[in-house]
């Protein structure tokens, strides 16, 4: 089984991607575009950059093209298209999120569920897929992180993002989430916090502070990333509301998720947040813990079986055998 996963680089996109990929048992091929101008302008309508051809030697999607392909990301439209209709069928071609150019772009598409395309080839599940999964929690849970183990309970992983799109997260939404997660950490928490490449210098100075002050952990870098093992270990979840994929993989664990929301916003992301709020795995946050449960919501197992399927369909119309 021959697999690529077509993406710009972007970390987000690319981790969507892989989290299917190993749920499939598949280990991929990563094949990073980078369209210029004017062709990067033209995503997700025009053809890709004609360096790009799959003739050109170099070329990200040169052949032998692959039994599956799973893309994502708009720019990644273009080039999921292309080898579609290059290898004339051959290819399985799997996009993640709203392709915008319709149900045609690929034979199977996934949409989270406030997104409106939905058609016979769409999946849409309330979660994306990510790779916070069952077992990689138990086995965090099993040989726990002694830099959070020692940590007093309740224990309260601390997923801090930035400036975004559509949450510029400025110094006063900082401020506020700071001084809101002191008054947090004053009730004698143990906080796991992790920081983003999006996180501002002021920001993490501020956390660093805050977790310097009080019981906590703040990974600085160094070391193996405890991201996993803070979310196994926690009693409580707060994270920022501008990272769809923190929120969505905090939603793996079962624990109560307090959500921090900086001014701005998405009309998509608030309905994603409303939905999450509906399913009983959110609130927003406000300086204390709160006491909820919920079933773990881990989507990434529909959305691999969906593909999977759907190979198997496509290999058999072709005369091959299924994929395991």
């Amino acid at each position: 089984m021959r697999a690529w996963i077509v993406t710009d680089g972007k970390a987000g996109d690319e981790l969507q991607c892989l989290a299917v990929a190993e749920a499939l048992g598949i280990t991929p091929e990563i094949r990073r575009i980078a369209p210029r101008a004017p062709f990067r302008w033209l995503t997700p309508y025009g053809p890709i950059d004609f360096r790009d051809r799959p003739s050109r030697l170099g070329s990200p999607i040169a052949p032998p093209f692959p039994d599956l392909l799973i893309g994502s990301g708009r720019r990644a439209v273009p080039y999921v298209r292309k080898v579609r209709r290059a290898s004339r069928g051959w290819t399985y071609t799997v996009f993640l999120k709203d392709p915008v150019t319709g149900r045609r772009t690929a034979d199977l598409i996934w949409v989270p569920e406030h997104d409106k395309l939905r058609a016979p080839n769409v999946i849409a599940t309330i979660t994306p897929p990510h790779r916070v999964s069952p077992e990689r929690l138990a086995a965090a849970r099993a040989e726990p992180d002694p830099r959070l183990a020692a940590l007093p309970r309740p224990r309260v992983a601390v997923l801090v993002g930035g400036p975004s799109k559509h949450y510029p997260f400025d110094a006063e939404d900082a401020a506020r989430f700071l001084a809101d997660l002191a008054r947090l950490a004053e009730t004698g928490v143990g906080l796991m916090a992790t920081a983003s490449r999006r996180t501002p210098a002021a920001l993490r100075d501020g956390l660093a502070n805050v977790i310097g002050r009080h019981a906590g952990f703040l990974w600085d870098g160094s070391g193996e990333n405890p991201y996993i093992a803070a979310l196994a270990l926690a009693d409580a979840i707060v994270v920022t509301a501008d990272s769809y994929n923190m929120v969505g993989e905090a939603a793996a664990t079962g624990a109560p998720i307090l959500v921090f929301e900086p001014a701005g916003g998405h009309p998509k992301l608030k309905a994603f947040l409303r939905g999450l709020a509906r399913y009983g795995a959110v609130k927003p946050f406000q300086g204390r813990l709160e006491a909820f449960s919920y079933e773990p919501l881990d989507s990434t197992p529909t959305i691999a079986e969906a593909v999977r399927e759907g190979l198997n369909r496509h290999r058999r119309a072709l005369g091959l055998p299924e994929s395991g």
